[in-house]
């Protein structure tokens, strides 16, 4: 018998060997169901279109209702055009395998209506949002969530068709809608495409993933407790004018990329779908796995086809309907493992291929990422995972769940470990890049120093620890203040040498590349429901009296630097040199050369940095006056390397720089001269 062929994720990592028996297994686990649910031709594409016939549509010249209820033993729709009350021509009937329909005239509907399902049960019976509704809005004064008909006369087209997504390297804004705006309250997608699309096409960014777009009952749960699905909130807008928001992103060539929330549903059962047709375990597990431990909420039974069918076509979804260019998944860790990786140290392989890991959803999740490529060869995929599980992004036919992405989850928090834990004369380059640049050769990483997490009320940002409440009283240009300039430039080195070493992506959550102040606090009751903190102060960075700006210019001019170098992802890292009793950190890439001085005190003359021969040209330093610096760099300056015989034959010499305490340079090397062709 001829022997399979060794899947690449196993040859390329031989330390896997011991453990192929699992990763075959899982990768046969997807093959099996995929063909199971496509009857063996494998177009996930072709099965994920439940919204198609699920949910409210119009069918010529009536309105079809549908929705899988198999608990229920009679189902109403009622809104206005009843009096919100059970009558006839609004009753469902069965049409079989737990399905229910509703056939109504034209106008028996009409766009904008509001309306709910009366659910009945054996023993009970409740009102109930569509789980398939693609519009869900909340009444101001009663605050009471329903569905609504939204059928414009005149729906938006988009005018961009087949766009494709720039990355090489991909550069992503992380953004919220709701509270991207300065003024004190919920900001929409209207404003957003007005007011903060241009900063992010200025800042140098070519992609934007934007947060808690499923529509969620409570605000201030930044979007993670999703009770509509198919349905983008109405607290920001209409579907129309976050599809302009697309529209428009795209025509400046930034990719949109959904956060998007598979991992768990709200516990809510008058707005989600907890108990939607009386049953506790309709799309969740129906015994002690329901509930998560850790975030009161409901955990998805991936078991199931059903519940397959309902989140891959969600997947397809936002791709068709809203022309997304791929997704964020989060809580990925927590659907890995039956135990939500919840006090798990993952310190080695083993803990990868012990037993505990939820086959069901590492299926979900491989068919999920095989059926966003198939439906857009040009998605982007990425996974918020933190267990370091192998193979998680990388593709499937080589044995991997799929994902084009992982973040880097341990770099954020070895910045905020460092700030937090050790003095600024024991910060140690080689500790440094060794955590940059500590990931699987295999798996491409979006890095960043901090995102949304590090801002939330209960964690500091990077800037606002580093400086803290000097923050109020000393960021005036024209205030010299010691606390400020350390964490201004800690700031600018921080995010230049994460943003340096990437080996797939980077990420900035808005209005961190600049310092923003302060913390993120929805409106709560503890706050008195205040938008104070639940919002971007804009004219913070736009005001020329304040420090602010030169964060900003710091963080454009890298952005256009990295975005401009095509592939810079890709290109090797070379390290030339790490002192750790000087704290210097010199690395090349391409031809880029970074030297970083962490040192808070000594400032080096003629410092030398063993480099590829040749001559140096002035890119950008940390000190400049344009990024609040002191000026004493002169970037005009060409330096020439100095010659060593001992590194002769490795064409190496000596480059010597002037660094400054707490700065950082990029040089390029000049491409050399060609010599004047010989007369003859």
């Amino acid at each position: 018998m001829k022997k399979k062929k060794q899947l690449a994720i196993i040859k390329d990592d031989p330390w896997l060997e011991p453990y192929e028996e699992a990763i075959v297994g899982r990768h046969e686990d997807a093959v099996k169901k995929i063909d199971e649910l496509t009857g063996g031709t494998g177009r996930l594409d072709d099965f994920a279109n439940a919204y198609n016939y699920y949910g409210l549509h119009r069918d010529g010249d009536e309105w079809v209702l549908r929705e899988w209820a198999p608990g229920a033993t009679d189902i109403y729709v009622i809104g206005p055009f009843n009096g919100w009350r059970e009558c006839a021509p609004y009753r469902m009937r069965a049409v079989g395998d737990g399905n229910w329909e509703l056939r109504l005239p034209l106008r028996g509907m009409s766009h904008g209506d509001l309306f709910k399902l009366m659910m009945h049960w054996p023993g009970g019976q409740g009102e109930r949002i569509p789980a398939y509704a693609t519009r869900v809005v909340q009444d101001e004064d009663t605050k009471i969530f329903s569905a609504q008909v939204w059928a414009p006369d005149e729906p938006y087209e988009f005018h961009i068709h087949d766009f494709v997504p720039h990355t090489s390297p991909l550069l992503i804004y992380e953004c919220h809608i709701g509270m991207a705006q300065n003024k004190e309250a919920v900001g929409t997608y209207e404003e957003f495409r007005l007011n903060v699309l241009p900063r992010v096409i200025e800042g140098g960014y070519n992609a934007i993933q934007i947060m808690a777009i499923q529509e969620h009952p409570y605000y201030g749960s930044f979007g993670y407790h999703v009770s509509s699905f198919y349905a983008a909130s109405s607290r920001f807008g209409t579907p129309d004018e976050l599809k302009h928001l697309i529209d428009d992103a795209h025509a400046a060539g930034i990719a949109v990329i959904m956060d998007i929330v598979h991992s768990h549903a709200v516990k809510n059962e008058v707005e989600g779908l907890a108990r939607f047709d009386g049953s506790p375990d309709l799309y969740f597990y129906g015994d002690h796995r329901r509930e998560h431990p850790a975030w009161d909420s409901l955990c998805f039974d991936y078991g199931k086809n059903a519940v397959l069918n309902f989140l891959l076509s969600n997947c397809k979804y936002w791709l068709e309907q809203y022309h997304f260019d791929g997704f964020r998944f989060d809580g990925v860790t927590s659907m890995l493992y039956y135990n939500h990786g919840l006090g798990q140290a993952f310190g080695s392989y083993d803990d990868y291929y012990n037993g505990g890991e939820d086959t069901n959803a590492i299926t979900y999740l491989t068919m999920a990422n095989v059926l966003i490529h198939q439906v857009n060869p040009h998605a982007i995929t990425i996974a918020e995972e933190m267990s370091g599980m192998p193979g998680l992004a990388r593709p499937f036919k080589d044995g991997g769940i799929g994902f084009d992405y992982r973040m880097a989850m341990g770099i954020p928090d070895y910045w905020i470990k460092t700030i937090k834990e050790r003095k600024d004369e024991d910060w140690k380059p080689s500790s440094i890049i060794w955590e940059l640049t500590n990931r699987r050769a295999d798996e491409k990483t979006i890095s960043y120093a901090e995102s949304h997490d590090q801002a939330l009320v209960g964690d500091k940002t990077i800037i606002f620890r580093l400086i803290d409440k000097e923050m109020y009283w000393h960021m005036m240009t024209d205030d010299d203040n010691d606390v400020v300039a350390r964490g201004m430039a800690l700031h600018k080195m921080i995010r230049l040498v994460t943003a340096a070493t990437i080996n797939g992506g980077y990420l900035n959550f808005m209005g961190n590349e600049w310092g923003h102040p302060e913390w993120i606090d929805f409106p709560r009751e503890g706050n008195g429901w205040s938008h104070k903190y639940a919002r971007r102060q804009w004219d913070l960075v736009d005001r020329d009296d304040l420090k602010y700006k030169y964060l900003n210019n710091w963080d454009r001019d890298i952005m256009h630097l990295i975005g401009g170098i095509n592939n810079f992802q890709a290109l090797p890292i070379r390290k030339l040199w790490d002192k750790d009793d000087d704290q210097v950190l010199a690395f090349k890439r391409g031809n880029l050369v970074l030297v970083f001085n962490f040192n808070p005190t000594k400032s080096f003359v003629g410092y030398g940095i063993l480099a590829p021969e040749g001559e140096y040209e002035g890119v950008m330093d940390s000190d400049s006056p344009r990024y609040g610096g002191r000026g004493n760099i002169d970037e005009q300056v060409h330096h020439l390397t100095q010659p060593d015989p001992l590194y002769a034959t490795s064409h190496l010499g000596w480059l010597k720089l002037y660094l400054p305490a707490r700065s950082v340079q990029i040089l390029r090397l000049r491409p050399r001269r060609k010599s004047p062709a010989k007369r003859t």
